[in-house]
């Protein structure tokens, strides 16, 4: 069997992945229908919300307009003096201009009020009606991007079921031009279109290699790797353990740690021998920088991460902040609740969020410290 070079192998990978039914294109389709899926639910119960709200808030405008206007009327028509001998005896506070007086100035500048508030809610109606239709309108476009990507799918195992037994009569321009639906760059198509005309060169092999592979056990493919390993460890030669020796050596250490800190603009004096070990234990330097933009970006205090050493850490924490702020929190109001980030990993947290929908609540009016 020949040694496919690992560009090739690569290549391979990707082809059959995406003939297979966990194909990359299938796994982001999925994500994005899901997606949509969750805001056509939240603003399907938004829209709801907003539409019996403004209905309220129209039935006490008009009842505010026309039941005022009949107790100035009934007001004007009282004579206080008619009833003056029981007002002072019962020491009723009772003065019909006073109170004609206070709903000529209050009463307007209320309907209005209420008014304002209608207007805005409509808005938001638009808007919330805007995006549910936009995530209906990604839905029906998924399902149509589906039904081609499967036809897509069954052309290429056609054509790779053809090369494989030898009998690949199919043109150059009709592979790159099926090729290039799966996203592959100009380099990738035209190499994958060579392997399919010329399956000798590499795909007898690597299909080979994959069947192989798949009609082994697990034990025995535990076995193979073990075996691998220590052959690895039996040929390694001195150079390569000076390379491990020379890794370990680079290993980072509190001094290193508070060179990081100067440089992403934490003052390490804010935290603990202890805090620093801990973070050390679960040092990762790219979620640490990651992590620190995130809250420097929304233009936010650092000081998060002296009370909540973990989030320094947590390599989900991006993901938690957009997951909360695609359903309408601010990035001030998660930083005055970091409890939320806290509590949950990002599995519990999207559990939260579709519970609350579920029960017929909007998650953006629910307080996070709710949650």
């Amino acid at each position: 069997m020949k040694i496919l070079s690992p560009e090739v192998t690569r290549l391979l990978d990707k082809l059959y992945n995406l003939r297979g039914s966990d194909s990359v294109i299938f796994k982001e389709m999925e994500s994005a229908h899901e997606k949509a899926e969750e805001t056509k639910e939240r603003t399907t119960v938004q829209k709801s919300t907003l539409q019996e709200k403004i209905a309220g808030l129209e039935t006490d405008s008009k009842n505010l307009s026309e039941q005022g206007k009949k107790l100035i009327d009934v007001l004007k028509g009282i004579d206080k003096s008619a009833y003056e001998t029981v007002i002072d005896r019962l020491h009723i506070n009772f003065d019909p201009e006073a109170l004609v007086e206070k709903l000529d100035e209050s009463l307007p500048e209320t309907i209005e009020k209420v008014n304002e508030d209608i207007k805005a809610s409509r808005e938001e109606l638009v808007k919330v009606e805007e995006e549910m239709n936009s995530a209906i309108t990604t839905i029906e476009e998924i399902g149509i991007r589906k039904d081609a990507a499967i036809a897509n799918q069954e052309k290429l195992n056609e054509y790779f079921d053809l090369a494989l037994a030898g009998n690949i009569n199919i043109t150059r321009d009709s592979i790159t031009s099926l090729l290039e639906q799966f996203g592959l760059s100009e380099e990738e198509t035209r190499e994958a279109a060579k392997i399919l005309m010329f399956p000798e060169d590499a795909l007898y092999d690597y299909d080979t290699k994959i069947k192989e592979s798949e009609k082994k056990s697990i034990s025995e493919v535990m076995q193979e790797a073990k075996h691998q390993e220590q052959e690895g460890t039996k040929v390694a030669d001195k150079e390569e353990v000076k390379h491990e020796d020379v890794e370990l050596e680079k290993k980072f250490d509190r001094e290193d740690l508070i060179d990081l800190f100067n440089e992403i603009g934490l003052d390490y004096l804010d935290y603990t021998t202890s805090d620093l070990d801990q973070i050390l234990e679960h040092f990762n330097e790219k979620v640490i920088r990651r992590n620190v933009n995130i809250f420097k970006e929304n233009e936010l205090s650092l000081d998060i991460f002296v009370d909540h050493i973990n989030l320094l850490y947590d390599k989900e924490l991006e993901a938690k902040m957009d997951r909360l702020q695609r359903i309408g929190k601010s990035a001030i109001d998660i930083y005055l609740n970091p409890t939320v980030l806290t509590k949950y990993d990002y599995k519990g947290l999207d559990k939260a969020i579709i519970l609350l929908q579920n029960s017929g609540l909007d998650p953006k009016q629910v307080p996070l410290m709710a949650y």
